[in-house]
């Protein structure tokens, strides 16, 4: 039986990984209602799939990544105020993709599943699209690491120095897009972007740097994930929330634990 659990947890492992880097820069830039707002439209891409007999996976990537894109370009105009944008696309998506769901009373719909994620129902075409993805993703953040980084740290000197700001906050916003789209089968859209914050948080505590940050939060998000695919097999407990509690549990733990200063 313990074979059941293998490929579930390769699965996590690889979207632990990813989330690592990914989720540094997210904490970094204060992005977590951001990626909250990627979250809760997934469900949306779902039920958009259903009406469009499209491949649930493909469309959920498709339509995350398109929001990613509209959210970049109407932040940037900043016809209205970030956060206030953000709350309103959350919220709406979230409704309206519950609201379509409920029409489909013909379809099998575990809504369970998809908001609080699946672990152990991963299957090889889930595995195929973690891998690809997740290969892409940390393809582009190795790639453009330093411009990205730059960026973060501040996008005007990094726009002086030659590099296109704009190109850079879309991209991001893209990566976290696919990301979200590919976690959401693993812990579910309610509890996506804590896989992104809370090892990325714990990592801080640990890391000197920021490449040893992102280091940090994807070992991490491993052990998360480990331990989560652990309380679930034991105790019979939903994978998707034991992972995340395994890692509010070591982000407690490392800080509070006392940090040892230089003599």
């Amino acid at each position: 039986m313990i074979e059941l659990l293998i490929w579930p947890w390769i699965g996590g492992l690889i979207i632990a990984f990813t989330t690592g880097p990914l989720g540094s820069f997210v904490v970094w830039r204060r992005m977590a209602y951001f990626g909250d707002t990627l979250a809760h439209a997934a469900l949306l891409g779902v039920a958009l799939g259903w009406i469009f007999q499209l491949n649930l996976t493909l469309a959920v990537v498709l339509f995350c990544l398109l929001l990613a894109v509209l959210l970049s370009t109407l932040m940037y105009q900043r016809i209205i105020a970030a956060d206030t944008l953000l709350g309103i696309l959350s919220h709406s998506s979230l409704a309206i993709g519950l609201v379509i769901i409920s029409l489909f009373n013909d379809q099998p719909v575990d809504l369970m599943a998809m908001l609080f994620g699946d672990l152990l129902a991963l299957t090889a075409e889930d595995m195929l699209w973690i891998l690809s993805s997740s290969a892409v993703v940390l393809g582009l953040l190795a790639y453009f690491w330093k411009p990205l980084l730059n960026h973060t740290i501040s996008p005007e000197l990094a726009h002086v120095e030659g590099v296109n700001t704009s190109f850079m906050r879309t991209l991001l916003f893209v990566l976290i897009a696919m990301v979200i789209a590919i976690a959401m089968k693993v812990v579910g859209v309610l509890l996506i972007t804590s896989l992104l914050i809370i090892p990325a948080a714990s990592a801080r505590r640990l890391a000197a740097t920021p490449e040893q940050m992102a280091i940090w939060a994807s070992l991490l998000g491993c052990v998360a994930v480990t331990g989560g695919v652990a309380l679930s097999w034991f105790y019979d407990t939903p994978a998707g929330p034991s992972v995340v509690v395994v890692a509010s549990a070591l982000f407690f733990c490392l800080y509070l634990w006392p940090k040892r200063t230089a003599a």
